[in-house]
């Protein structure tokens, strides 16, 4: 069984595999030619965390491919109870094709993969968003971006992602963090073992301007994710000069995009000016969770036995 909970677990074919159907079921939906690849198909969908973009994209794809999607808060099902993961795991992969989570714990992920019958898709963790970076980077092939990136802002699940993403596809990646905040150590040092096979450059540095200078796309995520409410004033002190304004994406190559998974804040982590004047390149993005994720089921349907 195949699941997609991180981008390490796939070979660069196999991530270019699905970033490809993406783009075909993509040219297709715009066509209005919708192909029922799952027809028939049920998608459980499971929310310890909300979303806009996770429960609207993964819901109209399941049915733009002829399927069918549950929406399920973890205050709907016995999980928000006390029931062991593993139970609920086992009930609804037997009433399911496929299973998309959007969790606090990435071991809940892979507590659901373990017992799960059926394909499991990882719709957000602490630790990983891998489903935003096929969406990230199928956006920057339609731009016809190139290949050195850089991340400003917090090592979070986001710079993990884009750390494997980078490791396993061969592209630059400068990540750039306050001290205090780089990415877990352990998921860089994976990066590192990755580049060695993909031929990637990796760098970590405090430096916002060395980060940025030519580079191809320029991205961030919020300073104070959900669950960090409380640390929303230390971590605006601790980011201060983090901020993606318009004499930081100077330094960028010429022609450099910008990219937001969402929500933004302006006037944090990026000006509204830069916001706005990328903001076909953000919205393209935020479109592409829903072709991107429709690739990615697609591609786990087809490899249901490995």
């Amino acid at each position: 069984m195949r699941h997609f909970l991180t981008l390490n677990d796939f070979g660069k074919d196999e991530i270019l595999e699905m970033i490809n159907l993406a783009r075909e079921i993509k040219k297709e939906a715009k066509a209005r030619d919708f192909k029922p690849y799952l027809k028939d198909q049920k998608l459980a969908m499971i929310f310890e965390k909300s979303s806009t973009r996770t429960r609207v994209s993964f819901d109209v794809g399941m049915n733009e491919l002829g399927g069918h999607a549950l929406f399920l808060s973890s205050s709907d099902i016995q999980i928000g109870r006390g029931e062991p993961i593993k139970d609920t795991a086992r009930v609804i992969s037997r009433m399911c094709d496929l299973i998309m989570a959007r969790v606090n714990r990435h071991e809940t992920l892979e507590e659901f993969a373990k017992f799960s019958r059926v394909p499991v898709i990882n719709g957000l963790s602490d630790k990983f968003h891998p489903v935003q970076l096929m969406a990230d980077y199928l956006t920057m092939l339609e731009f016809d971006a190139g290949k050195c990136v850089a991340y400003v802002g917090d090592g979070n699940n986001m710079a993990h992602s884009w750390l494997i993403l980078a490791s396993k596809l061969g592209l630059e990646l400068r990540v750039a963090t306050p001290a205090g905040y780089e990415p877990d150590g352990e998921i860089l040092n994976l990066a590192m073992k990755n580049a060695q096979i993909s031929g990637a450059k990796i760098y970590l540095t405090q430096d916002v301007k060395e980060a940025v200078s030519g580079a191809d796309v320029v991205t961030t995520d919020t300073w104070v994710s959900m669950g960090q409410e409380a640390e929303k004033e230390k971590r605006l002190r601790d980011f201060a000069g983090f901020c993606v304004d318009e004499n930081l994406m100077k330094l960028a190559a010429p022609g450099a995009i910008f990219l937001h998974c969402l929500p933004a804040y302006r006037g944090y982590e990026v000006s509204e000016a830069v916001f706005e004047a990328h903001a076909d390149e953000i919205f393209a993005e935020a479109e592409n969770r829903l072709h991107a994720q429709k690739g990615v089921m697609v591609w786990l349907d087809r490899h249901r036995n490995g």
